[in-house]
């Protein structure tokens, strides 16, 4: 770490002095002027992280829903989750950091996560659409080449598809490729392969009016259009052409206003929804036939894809942990008609998205959306390999409904598993969880030609050990030693392994 060269580039990138922030669910975010240093200082943090990790790590430039003067950042966890609570607590002790501290932080930050500096950083880098956003890029940009990262920079892109990059290249391209063609094959292929399933009331052909707050989402929807062209129609509104970024428009706007966005006008029976800045906000809506509005909100989302995904289980006969995670601001009737008709478990946990889907990853199956729009659903790695099964082997009735779960996973933006371990160098190195690897190498080296390496699963929720020694005896000694440490670093449950497991 050459922490003189860090010093003359953040110099270039100053801290107002007494500027106190704070790292949150939705990062930093704040008035554009007061934000350079803190883009500079999340560049340095990414790769400390990515190295602590070895794995990539995301910095999405954004405000969300915010308006157009402001802007934010934030970064993105190896599986596409949200930054771990305790390096939110780095990243504040970072930015509020004077500039004369500033060697001596990122000093404490390494020594306390037990940072290998040699170790190589990668970091992925996305924008929004904000006049601010692609100055900030670079800030960010110049914090990752300073402390000796690599970086690639896609340019303008939504939040999800951020996280979907991040994923796509710490799974070995397992969870699909990290281009956006990729991005939009795998989501339109699902869509149109799900909709082919779907009833549809009215034409054949299905049409959606899509207010798009101004932002990202115009533009990649723009793009990603033609790939499903044939199953659905889109009408674009407030797509950046005129009006200002979330003014008078967008998920936050419509859901606060229960009312269209400016620039829209609804008939009876159309399909409308809204975007925020950064597309990763969604609601619906329609007029009736007396020209009421009606708002399908995050709640409502929420209570219908539970309650689909509960039929289409019954379907095949499969008795699965389903739950509903809300916040108490969560609308009390579908509370009620989750518990009480659709026998839906709910559990309540704080506001802001990380609680709720660190509980969500609790089920075996969990949906969990905010009323602002916020949220997806999670399956487990387990019932993935169980659905992609039944879908291949089944061709009757139970077979369409495994198909149609399987097509419902693709379009969700992460598959989750808690025990989940991420490998490279074709499977022989251990990439998450951190000090996998390095228990592991610890443990070859007490046995004479011996090597080891873990992977998950693609069948079984399971970890697979391979262990190889001089003997049968030390190569069953270092198995049992290396399922040990990954009952304790991958969150095993149940007993621990045993000898001659």
């Amino acid at each position: 770490m050459d922490l003189s060269a860090i010093t003359k580039h953040s110099a270039l990138h100053a801290k107002p002095r007494g500027l106190l922030l704070q790292y949150g669910t939705a990062g930093f975010r704040m008035k554009a002027e007061h934000l350079d240093h803190i883009m500079f200082r999340m560049g340095l943090l990414a790769v400390l992280r990515s190295k602590q990790t070895k794995s990539t790590i995301g910095v999405m430039v954004t405000a969300s829903h915010n308006p157009e003067e402001d802007n934010g950042v934030k970064l993105v966890d190896p599986l596409g989750e949200m930054l771990a609570p305790s390096w939110e607590e780095h990243a504040t002790y970072l930015a509020n950091a004077e500039e004369e501290d500033m060697q001596r932080v990122l000093i404490d930050i390494s020594e306390k996560e037990a940072v290998d500096l040699q170790q190589d950083a990668f970091v992925v880098i996305g924008r929004d659409t904000r006049p601010s956003s692609e100055k900030f890029s670079q800030s960010v940009i110049d914090g990752v080449t300073v402390l000796g990262g690599q970086v690639h920079d896609y340019g303008l892109l939504t939040t999800p598809q951020l996280h979907y990059m991040v994923c796509c290249r710490n799974t070995s391209g397992q969870y699909g490729m990290a281009t956006i063609e990729g991005y939009y094959q795998k989501l339109s292929r699902a869509f149109v392969e799900l909709t082919k399933q779907a009833s549809c009331s009215g034409d054949e052909y299905r049409s959606l009016k899509v207010d798009c707050a101004n932002g990202i989402g115009a533009l990649k929807l723009k793009e990603m259009e033609h790939y499903f062209s044939q199953g659905l129609s889109v009408q674009l509104f407030n797509d950046g052409t005129k009006g200002k970024l979330n003014h008078l428009c967008g998920a936050d706007f419509v859901k606060s206003h229960q009312k269209p966005p400016q620039g829209m006008e609804i008939k009876f029976n159309e399909r409308c929804c809204s975007f925020d800045g950064d597309a990763d906000r969604i609601v619906y809506y329609y007029c009736d036939a007396d020209g009421h509005f009606h708002l399908i909100d995050g709640d409502k989302i929420a209570t219908l894809i539970s309650s689909f995904l509960k039929e289409l289980l019954l379907e095949i006969g499969e008795n699965l942990n389903v739950g509903v995670v809300q916040t108490a601001y969560a609308n009390g009737s579908s509370t009620r008609y989750l518990e009480e008709v659709m026998k839906v478990p709910v559990y309540c946990t704080k506001t802001g998205v990380k609680h709720l889907h660190h509980k969500a990853q609790e089920f075996d199956i969990g949906v969990y959306f905010e009323a602002n729009g916020h949220g997806t659903a999670l399956f487990s790695k387990a019932v993935e390999d169980k659905i992609n099964q039944l879908a291949r082997e089944l061709e009757d009735k139970k077979g369409k409904a495994a198909k149609i779960l399987r097509n419902i996973i693709d379009l969700f933006n992460q598959v989750a598993d808690r025990k989940v371990i991420s490998a490279t160098d074709a499977e022989r190195q251990a990439v998450t969880p951190p000090g996998l690897q390095e228990a592991i190498n610890d443990l070859v080296k007490k046995y004479r030609l011996s090597r080891a390496f873990v992977r998950p699963s693609g069948t079984e929720d399971v970890i697979r050990v391979y262990a190889e020694a001089d003997s049968q005896e030390n190569a069953d000694s270092l198995a049992h030693e290396v399922s040990l440490a990954v009952f304790d670093l991958a969150g095993g449950i149940g007993e621990r392994p045993q000898p001659g497991f």
